[in-house]
């Protein structure tokens, strides 16, 4: 049984910043890469920030966050966090993390999914 459990949304002002955290947990072999995505209401979930969990860590981030977000990863703790500045309104979503995960070494990789946390960016 894996649980991504998501943390760190909220309400703030444009221009504000928050950090979202995600901790994966179970009985876990490796976790290939871990992200996050969003999704607003009425529209299909992009993706936001992904990052990878060997060596240094390789990033990919949506253009409408470059500059403005940066997605970081504990392998130790199984965590990955998103720090979000200037913040717009169109930032406004529910924010997913999303981790790939292998329960053994030579297995398949699976994707699981956290429950989401709400981000409203508004005045």
């Amino acid at each position: 049984q894996v649980q991504l459990v998501e943390s760190g949304g909220g309400l703030v002002q444009p221009g504000g910043s928050l950090r979202l955290s995600c901790a994966a947990s179970g009985n876990i072999f490796s976790i290939n890469a871990m992200g996050w995505y969003r999704q607003a209401p009425e529209k299909q979930r992009e993706l936001v920030a992904t990052i990878t969990t060997s060596g240094s860590g390789s990033t990919n981030y949506a253009d409408s966050v470059k500059g403005r977000f940066t997605i970081s990863r504990d392998n130790a703790k199984n965590t990955v966090s998103l720090e979000t500045n200037s913040l717009k309104p169109e930032d406004t979503a529910v924010y997913y993390c999303q981790a790939l995960i292998m329960f053994r070494s030579t297995g398949p990789v699976y994707s699981y999914w956290g429950q989401g946390t709400q981000v409203t960016v508004s005045s």
